[in-house]
C-alpha cells in the first residue's frame, strides 16, 4: 500500500512577472508525495495552468479523490486512466519515478534510459514591459548567455522592445516568446526584425487555434510550438507550421509522456525545446533529464522565485547543474 499526500504551495516571485496574458506575483503549485510500506518516498511538483483549463483547487481535489485507488499501487501507464488533469498526472508520474529510484537504488535517468545528466545553459526570461524596462532588465542580465523575451503586445511596441533589448545585451543569444499574442498580418515585419536582432527562435507567435497562417509564410527564424503542442497526437498537424516544439511536463502529463514526445518529435524532424511553468526546483529536476535531449533549455522558473525548494538546483550565470539526489531523482 502507498500513502499519498497532496499539498498546495505558493511560491512568491522575486518581482512581478508579466506575459501577454497578464501579471503574476506568486507561483501556485501542487506537490504529491508517495510513501511505501518500507518508508521509501517519492515526490513530484506540478503547475495547474488556467490557459489549459486547470486550477490548483481542481487538481488537488482530483488527486485526493483518486487516493484510495492509487494507494493500492500504480504503474506509469495506469496514471492517464485514473487522472484526467495533466498537472495531476505530472505530479503523480514524477513522484512515482522518484519512488522507483528509491526502491531500486538507481537514478531515474538510468531507469528511464536517458543520458547521464550534465550541466545545461538555460534561458533567462525577461518579462513583458515597456521597452525601457525590458532593456533595463536585459542590461542587468547581459552577462547571461541566453535571454528569453516575453513579447506579444502591439507589433510596433514589440519591435521597439526587441531592438532595445538587443542594444542593452549585445552579446546574449535571444529567444522570443509571444505567448499567442501576435497577428498573422504582422508576422513578416516582426520576423524580419527578429532576423536583424539575431533572434534564434520564436515561440508560439499566433493563437493555438489560429496558427494555420504559419504554414503559408516563409519562416526566416525557426518557430516553436508551445500552446499548440501537448502530445504525440499533435505532431502531424504541426509539421507544416513549426520547426520546433516546446516540451513541458505539465502539458505531457509527466516525465513518461515527455520522454515519449521527445522521441517522436525527433523522429518527425522537429527541434526540441524543454520549458517550464513558474515552479520550484522540484519541478525542474525531472524536466532537466529530458532537456539533455533538447537544443534549447528554458528551466529558469526557480530563478524567478523569491524562495525555492530545499535543496534547490544549483545554477550560476544560467548554467544549471544536475539535481542532487536529496532533491529528486
Amino acid at each position: 500500500m502507498l500513502k499519498i499526500t497532496v499539498e498546495e504551495r505558493a511560491w512568491p516571485l522575486s518581482r512581478p512577472f508579466t506575459i501577454s496574458r497578464g501579471t503574476r506575483n506568486v507561483a501556485r503549485t501542487v506537490i504529491v508525495s508517495l510513501t511505501d510500506a518500507e518508508g521509501r518516498k517519492g515526490i513530484g511538483e506540478a503547475v495547474p495552468y488556467p490557459r489549459y483549463g486547470e486550477t490548483v483547487e481542481e487538481t488537488v481535489a482530483e488527486l485526493e479523490r483518486a487516493a484510495p485507488t492509487l494507494a493500492r499501487g500504480i504503474t506509469h501507464d495506469d496514471i492517464p486512466r485514473i487522472l484526467a488533469g495533466k498537472a495531476a498526472r505530472n505530479a503523480l508520474d514524477c513522484a512515482l519515478w522518484h519512488l522507483e529510484a528509491a526502491r531500486s537504488g538507481r537514478p531515474v535517468w538510468k531507469l528511464a534510459g536517458l543520458p547521464r545528466p550534465g550541466p545545461l545553459v538555460t534561458a533567462y526570461t525577461i518579462g513583458l514591459g515597456s521597452p525601457e524596462d525590458m532593456a533595463d532588465q536585459a542590461r542587468q542580465n547581459a552577462g547571461r548567455p541566453l535571454l528569453k523575451l516575453k513579447l506579444g503586445s502591439d507589433a510596433a511596441g514589440d519591435i521597439m522592445r526587441l531592438r532595445a533589448v538587443r542594444l542593452a545585451a549585445p552579446a546574449a543569444r535571444l529567444i522570443v516568446d509571444a505567448n499567442e499574442g501576435w497577428r498573422p498580418d504582422d508576422l513578416p515585419a516582426l520576423l524580419a526584425v527578429c532576423v536583424d536582432c539575431g533572434v534564434e527562435l520564436v515561440e508560439q507567435p499566433l493563437p493555438a487555434d489560429a496558427d494555420e497562417a504559419l504554414a503559408r509564410i516563409i519562416r526566416p527564424v525557426p518557430v516553436c510550438a508551445d500552446e499548440s503542442a501537448h502530445g504525440i497526437e499533435d505532431l502531424p498537424a504541426l509539421r507544416s507550421r513549426y520547426d520546433a516544439i516546446n516540451i513541458k511536463l505539465d502539458k505531457t502529463g509527466g516525465l513518461t509522456g515527455a520522454i515519449r514526445l521527445a522521441a517522436a518529435a525527433r523522429d518527425q524532424g522537429f527541434e526540441i525545446m524543454v520549458g517550464c511553468m513558474l515552479a520550484s526546483s522540484l519541478a525542474m529536476a525531472p524536466a532537466f533529464l529530458v532537456a539533455q535531449l533538447a537544443r534549447w533549455t528554458d528551466l529558469d522558473g526557480p530563478m524567478l522565485l523569491a524562495e525555492d525548494f530545499d535543496p534547490p538546483m544549483r545554477h550560476e550565470n544560467s548554467i544549471i547543474q544536475p539535481p542532487e539526489p536529496a532533491l529528486w531523482g
